[in-house]
């Protein structure tokens, strides 16, 4: 599974931005997605989470103001970003957990994107 992130770039506090990450190759595994971010220096720290069964999970830094979402074919997941503080800048990763099969055991392994910058600055 291959992903890839859209949707970064700049905006003052109080704004908004929508990040998009596009799933393609065998999407047919994956279960959970997530979102993560990583400000240099420090490691990479999970934004928020969906489950195959939409149940969705939040850092407390972002609740109330992101929002993730992910459509019915697995290919497409959102993170909508509103009211931006400074403190959000950083590189935004996508993440998918992908089950599948070796020998008829079942496996998993995490696929990540690239990473789009986000910068909150006024």
């Amino acid at each position: 599974v291959q992903l890839r992130e859209s949707g970064g770039g700049s905006a003052q506090p109080g704004g908004s931005l929508r990040l998009s990450c596009v799933a393609s190759g065998d999407i047919s595994g994956i279960t959970d997605m997530a979102w993560y971010r990583q400000v240099a220096g420090n490691e990479r720290a999970l934004v928020a989470s969906i489950r195959s069964d939409g149940s969705t999970k939040y850092a407390d830094s972002v609740k109330g103001r992101f929002t993730i979402s992910r459509d019915n074919t697995k290919t497409t997941m959102i993170l909508q970003m509103n009211n931006l503080k400074p403190e959000d800048t950083a590189l935004y990763y996508c993440n998918a957990e992908v089950d599948y099969y070796y020998l008829g055991d079942l496996e998993t392994y995490e696929s990540w994107g690239q990473g789009t910058q986000v910068t909150v600055s006024s």
